[in-house]
C-alpha cells in the first residue's frame, strides 16, 4: 500500500461510522415518535440542567427518553400513581435560552422531588388528562 492509502482508509472508516451513528439516531427517533402516547418534552431535574427528549405514556408509567441516546430503555420512569401535577407556567427569561419559546413549563412532584417538563400546551393537556384519568389511589390494583 502506498503512503496515502492508510490515512484514506482510516478517514473513510471514521466517516462511515459517523454516518451510521446518525442514521441510528434517526431510526430511534422515528420509532419513538411513531408509538402512540409520545410527545416531545425537555426535562429538568434537581441539577437544574435541561435535556431534550421524548415522553411516552404507558398504562401505569410515564417514561422519558433522552433524544441524543441510542438506548432503547427510558432514562427516567415515573409511576403514574406517584406523580403529582403541581402546575404550569411560562418559561422564565433564563429558561428561554434552553427551551423553545412556544412551550409551557409543567411542574411535577415525583416521590418528593420536583421535576420540570417543557412541552407544548397540547401535550400538557394530554398529560394532565392522563394523570386525572388514572384509577383512584387505594382502589384497584395500583399499589
Amino acid at each position: 500500500m502506498n503512503e496515502l492509502g492508510t490515512p484514506f482508509i482510516v478517514l473513510a472508516g471514521a466517516f462511515l461510522l459517523v454516518v451510521i451513528t446518525l442514521c441510528l439516531f434517526g431510526v430511534r427517533r422515528m420509532q419513538l415518535r411513531r408509538a402512540l402516547g409520545t410527545v416531545d418534552a425537555s426535562i429538568c431535574v434537581a441539577n437544574n440542567r435541561w435535556q431534550m427528549g421524548v415522553c411516552r405514556y404507558q398504562e401505569s408509567d410515564l417514561e422519558w427518553f433522552r433524544l441524543l441516546s441510542l438506548s432503547p430503555r427510558p432514562h427516567l420512569k415515573m409511576v403514574r400513581s406517584s406523580i403529582v401535577l403541581v402546575g404550569r407556567r411560562t418559561p422564565t427569561e433564563s429558561e428561554l435560552t434552553r427551551v423553545p419559546p412556544d412551550v409551557v413549563i409543567v411542574t411535577l412532584e415525583y416521590k418528593g422531588e420536583a421535576v420540570l417538563l417543557a412541552m407544548k400546551f397540547g401535550a400538557y393537556a394530554g398529560l394532565s388528562s392522563w394523570l386525572e384519568a388514572g384509577p383512584v389511589v387505594g382502589i384497584g390494583t395500583w399499589r
